[in-house]
């Protein structure tokens, strides 16, 4: 696979499938995909179509049944599982529609937790972070005292607190009203704008999608033209 600096990432002939009681079903079938340093990517595509999917390989919580995969020049496609958590942890942030935070510890404790699995807490990066996502005043209080909106803010800046490269967005607006979705949109924006962070985000609002530097769509397991 030739190397562009300017990638962050490459998939090339990406396929995965499960096999069920005998039965395979195919869900990624042969993607390409090229993803720019400070791209803005929104991944869209109906129900089945193998966004989910997608996104867990590219999130290198799952690996394609063949095919290349290169995420800042590491060949992760056949990775051990260890070496799949590194890299996750050095190199990619996660938002998820759902926030998937801790409610029995603090806002400030949520934030620290990716880097407490690296062995680099760091208080006060995570202070400065709840500050940048507007929650300085928040920092001391559970997810539960929260409103959806915060949640989310509080999940930004988790997804920041190991400075990654790549920047994965599930439905982040997809709990939200307009409202408040909007203002989460704006932070995400302000992320790739200001702080050159690469951004893929998987969406249904086609509103949210064309926010996006570009839309890749999917359909049964493919990237439509």
């Amino acid at each position: 696979m030739k190397l562009d600096k300017s990638n962050l990432l490459v998939l090339e002939g990406i396929r995965r499938e499960y096999t069920v009681g005998g039965t395979t079903y195919p869900i990624l079938q042969g993607i390409d995909l090229i993803v720019k340093t400070g791209d803005f990517l929104a991944l869209m595509g109906p129900s089945g179509s193998g966004k989910s999917t997608l996104l867990n390989i590219i999130g290198c919580l799952d690996t394609p049944n063949s095919g290349n995969y290169i995420l800042k020049d590491n060949d992760v496609s056949k990775m051990t599982i260890s070496d799949l958590a590194k890299v996750r942890n050095k190199h990619i942030g996660f938002i998820f529609q759902n926030f998937n935070l801790i409610p029995s510890i603090s806002v400030l404790e949520n934030v620290l937790l990716p880097s407490f699995y690296m062995g680099n807490e760091d208080p006060k990066k995570a202070e400065e972070l709840l500050v940048l996502v507007g929650l300085k005043d928040r920092i001391n209080y559970r997810p539960n005292d929260l409103s959806g909106g915060q949640k989310q803010r509080v999940a930004i800046a988790r997804s920041l607190i190991n400075n990654p490269s790549l920047i994965l967005a599930d439905e982040p607006t997809g709990a939200l009203d307009s409202k408040t979705g909007q203002e989460i949109m704006d932070l995400i924006l302000s992320l790739n704008r200001d702080q050159n962070k690469t951004v893929l985000m998987v969406t249904h609002d086609m509103n949210i999608a064309h926010m996006a530097h570009r839309i890749i769509k999917l359909s049964d397991g493919k990237i439509s033209k």
